[in-house]
């Protein structure tokens, strides 16, 4: 795949075609589908791999696993001067700021150092110690990332400090792939990454995209980002409790309360972030804290082995729900 930069979001130039494709890929340690109408086969794959490549390269740029990335050396330049990277990294940092500021910290892209014992944590069956989180937990700093957009520079001021798009970076990447198949000339189009999505204009002849979801009724939306997040597949038990890979970044641990949530959102992000933010949060702090445009449903199990369950949901979700 030939890597591509960012697109932002133009007029489509092109009407929707009849063919419809559908592409699955491994990305971003999940799978990427991207789906596109397209007057013909051969002008939808050359969509997907655009739109796969894209991806490419942001993961490159955002992932916190590989010492090569960009993240990763402005985390080690974290306590230096301003570090120039590239448009993306810089755009990225704006909008996970922005996310922060709207859910005041409980999606926080400064929590690496915490997340980083977290991880130790899950992998040896043993809570962090106490210091040790709370020394973690310190080196949190969302408001004191220094951006500048005009020399293209990014700072975090403190040695210690490190970025983690690890509660954005899905949707932020889909959104990124929407937006440059919409400047191409393919407006009817979605792109999903490990179950967060991003989506244009509907399907010809379709009120919007179904989407279906974990714990959800399906839901019928265009033009919007959907995310999920919640404990199903990633936590650990330790003592006899059950940890979610989840972190609160105010403690420093997991989240012990079971919650499945699901987020729709005008982009990707945002409903990315709040997704991470409302499974930190809780319906009862979480909803009091929602923007206008941004719609959850929360369903929160008690414990193990228990068959009850509590639906919490805005009222705007349940317009969007294909079954009611």
């Amino acid at each position: 795949m030939l890597a591509c930069g960012c697109a932002t979001v133009e007029t489509p130039v092109a009407p929707a075609g009849p063919f419809r494709g559908s592409y699955l890929r491994g990305a971003m340690g999940t799978v990427a589908r991207i789906v596109v109408w397209a007057p013909d086969e051969a002008s939808a794959v050359e969509a997907a791999r655009k739109g796969f490549a894209l991806i490419d390269t942001i993961e490159a740029s955002l992932t916190d696993w590989k010492p090569t990335s960009e993240t990763a050396a402005a985390s080690r330049a974290a306590g230096g001067p301003p570090l120039p990277v590239s448009p993306i990294l810089l755009d990225a940092v704006a909008v996970a700021k922005a996310a922060a500021r709207a859910t005041d910290g409980a999606f926080d892209p400064t929590i690496a150092p915490v997340v980083a014992l977290w991880r130790t944590a899950r992998k040896t069956g043993t809570l962090p110690a106490p210091e040790a989180r709370d020394a973690a937990v310190a080196l949190r700093g969302w408001r004191e990332i220094a951006l500048d957009r005009v020399r293209g520079t990014v700072r975090l001021p403190r040695p210690g400090m490190a970025l983690d798009f690890g509660g954005i970076g899905k949707g932020y990447a889909a959104d990124r792939v929407v937006a440059l198949l919409r400047a191409s000339g393919f407006p009817a189009c979605l792109c999903e990454i490990g179950g967060d999505f991003a989506m244009g204009e509907p399907p010809p002849d379709a009120a919007g995209w179904r989407i279906g979801t974990h714990a959800t009724p399906p839901l019928v939306v265009a033009n919007r980002g959907v995310a999920t997040s919640g404990d199903t597949e990633q936590h650990v038990d330790i003592d006899g409790v059950r940890w979610s890979h989840i972190v609160d970044p105010d403690t420093g641990l997991g989240v012990t309360e079971r919650r499945l949530v699901t987020v729709v959102a005008d982009d990707g992000a945002t409903a990315d972030a709040w997704a991470t933010a409302l499974s930190v949060l809780g319906p009862e702090r979480g909803f009091a804290r929602l923007p206008k445009n941004v719609e959850a449903r929360i369903v929160v199990r008690p414990g193990l082995g228990t068959a009850s369950e509590n639906v919490y949901e805005t009222p705007g979700y349940r317009k969007l729900s294909a079954s009611r």
